[in-house]
């Protein structure tokens, strides 16, 4: 997949409103895989929304969103799963781990799909992210910015065109933001892949090709 285009699209809930403004709701928006794009976005204004959207965990908007020129609402179940597997990567705001299973396992779920990172790959990424002692415990035993690097590293196992961050970094001290973005960007780069970020604050250290304010 080379574009997403974001045609006038609208959240449903904010359908009426006659004070919604930015640089994406009832604008067309290009996002070309290649270039990593911000978006900054005050608490309720719909950042994470755009995010169910653009993975098509959710159809309750205005406008329409194509892929590569195609509406996604035409898109079967099965090209969805396709798609998420292979085209779309998403590092939700609230993780969504398994609490009762272990972090490494919590990452095996995604790889054994998709057979994209080899064991020792994944060691190394849960070592650069000062995780290595954590590999064996469960997720539910730690903290949340422990728990946002686990879920980037599965977000990282797979095959994708774009990567979706949703507050990547919001619980996480400098060094160990550094290291996530670090890794981030080197797999990013070696597919050639677009990126998105959203932030309410503090934001990934990047160099953004593109900016859109919510």
């Amino acid at each position: 997949m080379k574009e997403i285009v974001l045609d006038r699209i609208l959240p449903c809930v904010f359908a009426g409103r006659e004070d919604i403004s930015g640089d994406i709701w009832h604008q067309k928006v290009v996002l070309e895989r290649g270039r990593v794009f911000l978006v900054e976005a005050a608490s309720g204004t719909g950042k994470s929304s755009l995010c169910g959207f653009l993975m098509g965990y959710r159809r309750d908007y205005e406008g329409s969103i194509l892929y590569d020129g195609r509406d996604v609402r035409t898109f079967r179940t099965d090209e969805w799963v396709e798609m998420r597997r292979s085209h779309l990567s998403l590092l939700f705001q609230e993780l969504r781990l398994f609490p009762e299973l272990t972090a490494m396992e919590n990452v095996e779920i995604k790889n054994q799909l998709t057979h994209h990172k080899t064991k020792q790959r994944i060691r190394e990424w849960f070592d650069a992210l000062g995780l290595a002692d954590k590999m064996d415990a469960r997720v539910g035993q730690m903290s949340f910015g422990q728990q946002q690097r686990v879920a980037m590293i599965r977000a990282l196992v797979q095959p994708f065109d774009f990567l979706m961050a949703d507050e990547p970094v919001s619980h996480l001290d400098e060094r160990n933001a550094d290291a996530m973005r670090d890794i981030m960007m080197e797999e990013v780069r070696r597919q050639g892949a677009g990126v998105v970020i959203t932030s309410i604050g503090r934001r990934m250290d990047l160099c953004y090709d593109q900016t859109f304010c919510l």
